[in-house]
C-alpha cells in the first residue's frame, strides 16, 4: 500500500514525520520562513541557498544569519551552493556545527549567475566535479547529504537522469530531489512527473519531487503520480503557510482575514527580531505582495505598503478593512503624520501555539497613543 503524505520515514537515518517539506527559497528561506512552515505542519524545511565560499571564508552575515537555526524548526537541511569540493567540504562542516541535520546541495538553480560560476545548473554539464562536491560534503560534515537537480539544461536532455545515479553510486548521497523542467525552462511549461516517476522506479534512494506543486491537489496528484518519498512546497507557500495544513489534509477552508492578517503581524516581529527594523522595513517589501493578494487588496494598498516610511505605518495600513483604505496620497500623509510616535515593544506570549513569537522577538501593542493603528486581531480557533 502507497505510504500516505501524512506517514512518517527516514532520509539518511533522519526521521522525518511527514512527507511535506519546505523546498529551499532562495533569499527568502531563513529561520523564521522554515519555523513558519513547520507550525503548519511540514516534516521537514530546507534553508534558502547559502554560498559555500561565503561559509568557508566565514562571512560575518552569511554565518549569522543564514546559518541560524531555531530549535524548532528540526529537523533541518541547509542548501549549498558552490563548485569547489575543498570549500564544499569546509562549508559542510561549519553548517554541521550550526546544528544542520541534513546538508542539500543545489545542482538545478538556472540563474545565470550561479551557472557562471560553475555552481547550479552548471553542474548538470560537469558530473565528475558534481560527484566530488557531494562526496566532499559528506565527508566534511559527516551528515547526509541530498542534492537537488533538473532532468537537464534544455528539452530533451538527461544529463540530470545519469548525474542522479551517479550521485548515488559514487558519492554514497541520501536522497534526490528532482524539479522535472529542464534548467532553460525555470519555473515555467508542465513539469515531466512522468520522467520523475521513472526515477523513483530506478534509484535505490528516496527521491523528493518538487516544482509546479502551487495548491493542494497538485502536491497530491504529483505524489500519487510519481510515487515519490515526499513533496516539496515552494513558491505556492509564499504568504501561504496553510498549504501545508491543506496538502496534509487537516484543514480544507481558507484561512480568514484575521488569520491572515495576525500570520504577517508573526512575520513582521520575527523580521524585526532578526534583522533590526531598519533592515526589516525593507526586506519585508517583498511579503507584502503575498499576503495583500491573499486578503484581496489591491494596488492601492501594495503600493502604500512598499513605500511605507516605518513598520509603524504598515501596521497602520493594514488595520483598518482593505475596502475602506483612503487614497494613496491620504494614506501617506496619514503615515507621515505617524512618525515620531513612541511605541512600547514588550515581549508578547501567544496562547495560540500558531502565533507564538520566535525567542526574543518583540512585538507592538496597543496602547492609549497608538490604539486603532496597529493590528491584534483576537484568535478565537485553535487548528492545530
Amino acid at each position: 500500500m502507497p505510504a500516505k503524505l501524512t506517514d512518517p520515514w527516514f532520509l539518511g537515518g533522519v526521521e522525518v514525520s511527514n512527507r511535506v517539506v519546505l523546498a529551499p527559497l532562495a533569499g527568502i528561506g531563513n529561520w523564521f520562513v522554515r519555523l513558519q512552515a513547520k507550525r503548519f505542519g511540514a516534516g521537514l524545511v530546507v534553508s534558502e541557498m547559502v554560498s559555500s565560499f561565503a561559509v568557508h571564508y566565514g562571512n560575518e552575515r552569511t554565518c549569522r544569519e543564514l546559518l541560524r537555526i531555531h530549535p524548532d524548526e528540526h529537523p533541518v537541511s541547509v542548501q549549498l551552493f558552490g563548485h569547489d569540493a575543498d570549500v564544499m567540504a569546509s562549508a559542510a562542516e561549519a553548517v554541521a556545527a550550526a546544528g544542520a541535520d541534513l546538508i542539500d546541495i543545489n545542482m538545478g538553480c538556472p540563474v545565470p549567475k550561479v551557472c557562471k560560476t560553475g555552481a547550479g545548473a552548471a553542474l548538470l554539464d560537469d558530473p565528475d566535479r558534481a560527484v566530488a562536491l557531494a562526496a566532499a560534503a559528506a565527508h566534511g560534515s559527516g551528515l547526509p547529504v541530498t542534492v537537488k537537480l533538473r532532468p537537464g539544461q534544455r528539452p530533451g536532455e538527461r544529463g540530470g537522469v545519469e548525474l542522479a545515479r551517479r550521485l548515488v553510486e559514487e558519492a554514497g548521497v541520501a536522497g534526490l530531489c528532482i524539479h522535472p523542467r529542464h534548467a532553460s525552462q525555470r519555473h515555467s511549461g508542465a513539469p515531466d512527473y512522468d520522467l520523475a516517476r521513472r526515477m523513483v522506479e530506478e534509484l535505490p534512494v528516496p527521491v523528493l519531487i518538487s516544482g509546479g506543486l502551487h495548491t493542494a491537489d497538485r502536491a497530491r496528484d504529483a505524489y500519487e503520480r510519481t510515487g515519490a518519498a515526499a513533496v516539496l512546497l515552494a513558491r505556492g507557500s509564499l504568504g501561504n503557510p496553510w498549504l501545508f495544513e491543506q496538502v496534509l489534509g487537516t484543514r480544507e477552508d481558507e484561512p480568514d482575514r484575521d488569520e491572515i492578517l495576525a500570520e504577517l503581524d508573526w512575520v513582521i516581529d520575527c523580521a524585526v527580531e532578526h534583522l533590526g527594523a531598519e533592515r526589516a522595513g525593507r526586506y519585508l517589501r517583498k511579503f507584502y505582495p503575498w499576503y495583500v493578494e491573499r486578503l484581496g487588496g489591491g494596488k492601492q494598498l501594495q503600493a502604500a505598503l512598499q513605500t511605507a516610511p516605518a513598520l509603524d505605518d504598515v501596521r497602520a495600513l493594514l488595520a483598518p478593512a482593505p475596502a475602506a483604505l483612503p487614497a494613496r496620497g491620504e494614506a501617506i500623509a496619514g503615515m507621515r503624520s505617524l512618525q515620531g510616535r513612541q511605541r512600547t515593544d514588550p515581549q508578547r506570549a501567544r496562547s495560540d501555539r500558531r502565533y507564538t513569537p520566535a525567542p526574543t522577538s518583540a512585538g507592538a501593542v496597543a496602547t492609549p497613543a497608538n490604539a486603532g493603528f496597529f493590528l491584534r486581531p483576537e484568535r478565537t480557533q485553535d487548528r492545530s
